[in-house]
C-alpha cells in the first residue's frame, strides 16, 4: 500500500473504524440473516476491524486471520459476512480519503483506488480461502460421523444383533450399510441381523437392491437377515415394482421380526406370569396350612 495513504489510514483509524462500524452494523442488521445477540455482533465486528488494521500493519503475518476465520465457521456464519464486511471497509476508507484530500483529480483517485485496492484484496482473499479451508474440514469431519452414525449394527441378544435405518439410502450410504453389516456380522458373532426399515421414507428399486445385496452378503458369511418394518405403502410399493423379497424373511414390525429370531437361534418367548403360576398357588395353599 502507497506509503501516504496508509499513513493518513493508520492515522484516522479510529474514526475509520468508527464510520465503518456503523456502516457494517446497519449491513448485517438489515439483511436478516444474523440472528445473534447485538453484543456477538458487536464485538465480532470490532475483532474484524482490528484484523483488517492488523493487517496493513504486519503484512505477511496470516495467523490472526486463520483464527478469525475459523471463529466465524465455528459460529456458523456466512462467507458474505466477510466479503460484503470487506467491500464496504474499502468503500468507507475511500470515501473518507476523499473527505480529507484538498487536491482531488484522476490521478489522485487511481492511485488511491489502486492502493486500498492493493491492501484489501489480500485480506479478502487470504479470509475466504482460510473460511473455506476450515467449513470443507468441518464438513468433512461431520460427514465421517453421519457415516459411521448411518447404519449401526446393535447386539439385542447373544447371536442376534440390529441395524435400523433411518432417512434415504443412497449409493454412497448403501456402500457404508453393506460395510458396517459384514463387520458387524462377525464381531458380534451374529446369526440373525434385522434391518429394520421403519424409518426410511421410500423403498424404490434401487433401495430394494441394496437390501438385496446386503442379504446375499450376510448369507455368505453364514448368518440369516430379517427384514422388518415394512409398512403397507412399502409392501404395495415392492409388489408393484416387481421386486422379489422372497430369497430373506420379512415382518412388518421389530417385534415380531425379534421373535423369528429367537425362533432361528433355537429359542422362543416364554410368559412368565403363567409359569409362575401355579407356583404362586403353592405359595397361597401352604399359607392356609
Amino acid at each position: 500500500m502507497d506509503k501516504t495513504f496508509k499513513k493518513i489510514v493508520l492515522d484516522n483509524s479510529d474514526q475509520i473504524v468508527e464510520n465503518w462500524l456503523e456502516e457494517v452494523d446497519l449491513l448485517t442488521k438489515s439483511s436478516g440473516s444474523f440472528s445473534v445477540p447485538d453484543e456477538l455482533l458487536e464485538s465480532t465486528n470490532q475483532e474484524f476491524a482490528n484484523v483488517i488494521f492488523n493487517s496493513i500493519q504486519s503484512e505477511g503475518d496470516t495467523e490472526q486471520l486463520k483464527q478469525f476465520a475459523e471463529k466465524l465457521v465455528n459460529l456458523g456464519w456466512e462467507v458474505s459476512y466477510i466479503t460484503d464486511g470487506l467491500q464496504e471497509f474499502r468503500r468507507v476508507a475511500i470515501d473518507f480519503i476523499l473527505s480529507r484530500s484538498e487536491a482531488i483529480d484522476t490521478q489522485f483517485i487511481s492511485e488511491l483506488l489502486r492502493s486500498v485496492d492493493t491492501w484489501i484484496e489480500p485480506v479478502i482473499r487470504q479470509l475466504v480461502n482460510e473460511y473455506s479451508g476450515n467449513w470443507e474440514n468441518i464438513l468433512s469431519l461431520q460427514r465421517d460421523a453421519l457415516q459411521e452414525l448411518a447404519a449401526p449394527l446393535i447386539p439385542i441378544m447373544d447371536n442376534i444383533t440390529v441395524m435400523p435405518l433411518v432417512g434415504t439410502i443412497d449409493t454412497e450410504r448403501a456402500k457404508s450399510i453393506m460395510e458396517n453389516l459384514l463387520y458387524g456380522v462377525i464381531e458380534h458373532d451374529s446369526e440373525v441381523v434385522l434391518i429394520d426399515i421403519t424409518g426410511v421414507p421410500v423403498v424404490d428399486t434401487m433401495v430394494a437392491h441394496h437390501i438385496i445385496q446386503a442379504a446375499d452378503a450376510v448369507r455368505l458369511v453364514g448368518a440369516t437377515c430379517i427384514l422388518v418394518g415394512i409398512r403397507p405403502e412399502i409392501a404395495q410399493t415392492i409388489v408393484n415394482l416387481g421386486i422379489d423379497l422372497s430369497s430373506f424373511p420379512t415382518q412388518n414390525s421389530l417385534k415380531k421380526g425379534f421373535v423369528k429370531a429367537l425362533e432361528l437361534t433355537g429359542r422362543q418367548v416364554i410368559d412368565v406370569s403363567q409359569e409362575n403360576e401355579p407356583v404362586e398357588n403353592l405359595i397361597d395353599s401352604l399359607g392356609e396350612e
